[in-house]
């Protein structure tokens, strides 16, 4: 069993960061998929995720979202454990209830919307305040419709996903997942369904939410323009590690590891 003594209870300091990963491991049998991975996200940070396929990049995210346990180190959000949870002076495993609660901090926009196709777009972003976090219908529905709102789609609240355009539907997932009121908002290859001439609706919204919103938010994406142009930072991944960072001019612009420029090379070359 790993030794859970370097690991703190909370994180202290001026500005502790939104989120931490410390050491996190990641493996299925004899595939490690993260491998001792730090990280670091801090309270109003845009960073972009961007790597080659297998890199390990949504398997960041999963973790977050605790759809999946990790194999070693720990997960903190808001200086506070995620993945583990203070016993008699000590961290241990988190149990689901644990789980359930650290989750409320963290919103998730998924590649394929994951709306619930039986609810109008207004009942789909109603349906977690009311369920989870408590608020009377009323107060879902105002905060459900001001949400709907921003993203462009208070004319569709009441048609359900399937009247709906991809990306009229992946609008109404981010509205969905601001509903809950997240510290942490995670965006996974949210335009990689989605036709050509649509992308720009969702990359708009998200936009305009890096611009108005203090929300902290972590996206994994292969649109290389995009992450350049609405990140504080790019994190660019390989074989379950951070590779290279840094601000999207410098690591864009001039990369200074190999792999990196190989990357970006190809990522080119194919656009």
């Amino acid at each position: 069993m790993e030794n859970m003594s370097e690991y703190p209870l909370e994180l202290h300091g001026e500005t502790p960061p939104m989120v931490k990963f410390k050491k996190v491991r990641k493996s299925y049998g004899a595939l490690t998929v993260l491998d001792d991975l730090d990280l670091e996200i801090a309270e109003g940070e845009m960073v972009s995720i961007i790597g080659p396929s297998g890199s390990g990049k949504t398997t960041v995210l999963r973790m977050l979202m605790t759809l999946e346990t990790i194999n070693g180190g720990c997960i903190y959000v808001d200086g506070k454990p995620l993945t583990h949870m203070a016993r008699n002076g000590a961290l241990v495993p988190a149990s689901q209830r644990h789980l359930r609660e650290r989750r409320a901090d963290i919103g998730m926009c998924f590649q394929h919307f994951n709306l619930f196709p039986h609810m109008t777009a207004l009942e789909n972003c109603m349906e977690g305040p009311v369920q989870v976090l408590g608020l009377s219908e009323n107060e879902a529905r105002e905060r459900s419709e001001e949400l709907l709102e921003m993203v462009g789609m208070i004319a569709k609240k009441d048609q359900h996903p399937s009247r709906l355009s991809g990306g009229q539907q992946q609008r109404v997932a981010i509205a969905r997942a601001l509903a809950m009121r997240p510290k942490v908002l995670l965006f996974d290859e949210v335009t990689s369904a989605l036709d050509p001439e649509v992308i720009g609706e969702v990359t708009t919204v998200i936009r305009k939410l890096v611009s108005a919103h203090k929300l902290t938010m972590l996206m994994v994406t292969h649109q290389m323009g995009f992450a350049r142009d609405i990140s504080d930072r790019i994190c660019f991944f390989y074989g379950g590690r951070i590779e290279e960072q840094g601000p999207p001019a410098d690591l864009f612009g001039a990369p200074r590891r190999a792999r990196t420029q190989q990357f970006l090379s190809a990522v080119k070359e194919a656009v």
